[in-house]
């Protein structure tokens, strides 16, 4: 757990410097650090709060971070000028706000902000020099914002119907008239992505006709929609630098994202560098265009921040977070597999074996339930799954039906069925782990964070002897009382498409929440809980442990004081990973073998 966890990158107005976060003391905090290597500065000093890097401003060298307080996700965006001193550009204790980018020439950013009505996201523009705002677009259509055209006479806004399904609309600032842009029949996912520097043109990412989704452009002046990039993979972003020498494309392929970096004169691709320890991800590009920065991330290797010299081709990287107690031949690489479920579809997984696993020492197993509903594995360096490998535990993260990435088809198939065909599917991965030469059949537990949290309990209702042990971590129990809660905003409708209506599906409902069921829970159970969880309150998991303690099995309740749906500090991080390894080689590894039936 003493591996460093970093992200974001923001190069400096001279390109000199980069800025990004890093958890190096024990808490999220803003770092710079020199383009030709160097020892990182750290800009904030947070003892409580993650504080994430956003950016520097365009033209000087202060500084854009957010904030919330305890994990309640209450963010506030701040600056901190370069003599140290902050200050919060979004006060107030009952709303959130977040980032949204710059205007082109620098003399404005976004900020999305909730303050006026809590369901509402509406964007402001701030003046760079003294922070006085406008408000820029009232969102009481309850719209995801898009993106700023460069000439700030657009702004592109998505209307997500579903999890599947979506619109993009155009609204004209100028005359506040909205168009409509993607009308379609059937399910089809319609996003925007950027404008290109012109204003001309509005990128869009769509699986309309298609299995994955793809890049096409629409040309404002004629409305024409032009195809620009597929593959046989779901495209997941794609950007372009501020002059538009470049396009970045993410591709997410069996859970990894691949890049493609584009010369848009010469309408090919760019050699990336090859470089040991991973694939390149997370790409942003410099203002200057000469220059872009990027993390490589390696199932044994955790991402590193680089930067990349288009001129020279010289790659440098600036940051080391891989523990120096950690020899990364301990560790080991992840495999793709795949195995039928219980109606013959093809469910992919990505399987980590430990070094000692051998069919003379077969070792239990673990089956990663995803989050989201469809959020699905990524793979590259996941330091929590590398500490149970290294424990002696085979874990097998499993893309059940309904994770994204693998398709339409595929994506929609967990739709209105959750706590049954998606959770068959993990069900399924027991039989496939059993065999497995290497595994310990009679000995395999599942678990899983946030959705997947909801997936570990309804295995154990639904299921209660597919595995052996349950660890729930910030997981639904009740989804009546969860999508009730839900404030009115767009992704709330799209949700009640996805898994349920409280209001008309309450029996539904009822039917596919473990709290309802709890009696039948008769394996041990871990459950882990943030006190300030916005998303999962903690009545939720109040609720399941006191009901399957009344079945007198085992239950571990931990709950985090100060932190929210996810973890904000590494002891927080370490705490909850110890405790599961210690629940885990109590009531899995080393739980007697029962007896096998007498005849």
């Amino acid at each position: 757990m003493k591996t460093t966890d970093v992200l974001g990158a923001s190069f400096s107005p001279d390109e000199k410097r980069v800025l990004f976060t890093s958890n190096q003391t024990g808490v999220f905090n803003v770092f710079s650090v020199p383009v030709a290597g160097g020892k990182p500065t750290q800009l904030t000093r947070s003892t409580t709060d993650a504080t994430f890097a956003v950016g520097y401003f365009p033209k000087d060298e202060r500084v854009l971070f957010s904030r919330d307080q305890g994990g309640n996700e209450l963010t506030h965006l701040y600056v901190r000028t370069p003599d140290g001193q902050e200050q919060d550009l979004t006060p107030g204790d009952k709303h959130r706000a977040t980032f949204h980018g710059w205007s082109h020439d620098g003399s404005a950013f976004y900020v999305q902000s909730n303050e006026r009505e809590p369901g509402a996201m509406d964007v402001y523009r701030y003046d760079a020099r003294t922070y006085a705002r406008t408000l820029f677009f009232q969102n009481d259509g309850g719209y995801a914002v898009g993106a700023v055209s460069p000439d700030e006479k657009w702004l592109s806004l998505d209307k997500p119907n579903s999890l599947a399904d979506g619109d993009v609309h155009l609204y004209n600032v100028a005359t506040k008239e909205l168009k409509h842009l993607t009308p379609h029949k059937g399910t089809a996912t319609w996003k925007s992505a950027t404008f290109d520097p012109a204003s001309t043109a509005l990128y869009l990412l769509t699986n309309e006709g298609t299995e994955f989704t793809r890049v096409v452009r629409y040309v404002l002046a004629t409305g024409k929609l032009e195809e620009v990039e597929k593959a046989d993979w779901d495209v997941e972003y794609t950007t372009l630098s501020r002059k538009g020498a470049w396009r970045v494309t993410g591709f997410n392929e069996h859970g990894r994202i691949v890049i493609r970096v584009h010369d848009v004169k010469a309408h090919k691709p760019l050699a990336l560098p090859r470089l040991p320890g991973g694939a390149i991800t997370d790409v942003v590009l410099a203002p200057s265009e000469k220059r872009m920065a990027f993390y490589v991330n390696g199932d044994r290797s955790p991402p590193n921040l680089h930067v990349y010299d288009f001129a020279t081709k010289k790659t440098t990287r600036l940051t080391d977070t891989l523990s120096p107690d950690i020899d990364a031949d301990d560790l080991v690489d992840s495999e793709v597999v795949g195995f039928p479920s219980f109606d013959g579809l093809k469910i992919h997984a990505v399987l980590y074996k430990p070094h000692q696993a051998t069919p003379e020492n077969k070792l239990p197993a673990l089956v990663w339930a995803p989050g989201g509903p469809g959020q699905g594995t990524y793979r590259g360096y996941l330091g929590f799954i590398q500490y149970l490998v290294n424990a002696g535990y085979v874990v097998l993260s499993v893309n059940n039906r309904g994770t994204a990435g693998y398709g339409k088809t595929f994506f929609t198939a967990d739709d209105q069925k959750h706590g049954r065909e998606p959770l068959r599917d993990l069900v399924e991965s027991r039989k496939y782990l059993a065999s497995l030469p290497y595994v310990d059949g009679s000995r395999v537990g599942i678990f899983g964070a946030s959705y997947g949290g909801y997936q570990t309990l309804s295995a154990l209702a639904f299921h209660p002897d597919a595995f052996d042990v349950g660890v729930d971590v910030f997981g639904i129990s009740d989804w009546l009382s969860a999508l009730k809660e839900l404030p009115p905003v767009a992704f709330r409708d799209a949700l009640y498409q996805e898994v349920g209506n409280p209001e008309t599906q309450e029996e539904m409902l009822r039917a596919v929440s473990p709290l309802f069921h709890a009696e039948k829970i008769r394996k041990p159970l871990l459950v882990i809980q943030g006190a300030n969880d916005p998303r999962v309150k903690k009545a939720q998991s109040d609720a399941i442990v006191q009901a399957v303690r009344r079945n007198k099995v085992p239950v571990d309740y931990m709950v985090l004081e100060n932190e929210g749906h996810g973890f904000s500090t590494k002891k927080s991080e370490a705490d909850t990973s110890v405790r599961i390894r210690e629940f885990l080689d109590t009531h899995l590894k080393n739980a007697p073998v029962p007896a096998p039936p007498k005849n």
